[in-house]
């Protein structure tokens, strides 16, 4: 895949991971853009997964170098666990894993669907546009009260629960769980903290996967670009992230929410504007 197209796609995962705007419904959007750039783009639907789940863990490897200190944390905490002890890391790692269950069990049951089924263009621009209109109530009527240390199961279960919505590209992972946590009460950027955390063990996973599935297709080529894709994600997704939590401690969603009802807007009139025959699959 040419150098270019690399580094187009792991600017747009580093940039929007992490921002409620989705990650997943932006890449769809860029392999739309190269599809109509014809020559040199990678056309195997399997490998273009690898390369995105290539520049997730680009990104993961970004929240890991910037909570540092929450991770090491939460794995002093579970050593402590194993004998007894209890510590805030230790209920920290709790709740992520918790909040990790649901999302799990969802992604084994509809693997298939949301691999192949749910990358059209038509669910991103109503996902994009829908939840981005339902950040902005969240954010709007929820309370600024709790930070992540007041935070407790059932919370950690509810957005656990709410992060399945993040299969359908368009919604963003962190969108949606920035949004349960803020009808939850939680603070802006302990909203975003803990979203960020959860990231961990999601990414983790798809990228563990695709590991195993590079090393065994033996191709060498593929492997070069997703390596070289992550290392870019990782740089873009580290400013991305900086920029995000200052911002986050003085100001609110909006922008973002306005970028997404924009987006989904102009989606939706590409899709169904005048002389178009019908919605694109």
């Amino acid at each position: 895949m040419p150098l270019l197209h690399l580094l187009i796609l792991a600017v747009v995962q580093g940039i929007t991971e992490f921002l409620p705007i989705s990650s997943s419904g932006h890449l769809v959007l860029v392999w739309e853009v190269f599809d109509s750039l014809g020559q040199g783009v990678e056309q195997d639907p399997a490998n273009r997964l690898v390369l995105d789940i290539a520049v997730h863990v680009g990104t993961l490897l970004a929240v890991c170098a910037y909570f540092w200190r929450d991770i090491g944390a939460m794995l002093a905490g579970g050593l402590r666990l194993c004998i007894g002890r209890v510590t805030p890391g230790g209920r920290l790692l709790l709740y992520v894993i918790a909040a990790t269950l649901p999302l799990i069990a969802a992604g084994v049951a509809l693997k298939t669907t949301v691999a192949l089924d749910l990358r059209g263009l038509e669910i991103v621009a109503w996902a994009t546009l829908g939840f981005g209109v339902l950040l902005y109530i969240a954010d709007r009527m929820g309370m600024m009260i709790l930070r992540v240390e007041h935070m407790g199961l059932g919370s950690a279960l509810a957005i656990g629960v709410a992060q399945i919505l993040a299969l359908i590209p368009g919604t963003s992972r962190s969108g949606i769980t920035m949004t349960a946590a803020r009808f939850l009460g939680f603070e802006r950027a302990e909203a975003a903290r803990f979203s960020m955390l959860l990231a961990i063990p999601a990414i983790l996973g798809a990228g563990t996967l695709a590991g195993l599935d590079l090393r065994d297709s033996g191709d060498l080529a593929l492997t070069r670009s997703a390596l070289l894709a992550a290392l870019l994600a990782f740089i873009a997704a580290l400013m991305a992230i900086a920029v995000l939590m200052q911002w986050l401690k003085r100001a609110s969603f909006t922008p973002f929410v306005v970028y997404r009802i924009l987006l989904g807007l102009l989606l939706l009139a590409l899709l169904y504007g005048p002389g178009l025959a019908g919605p694109a699959g």
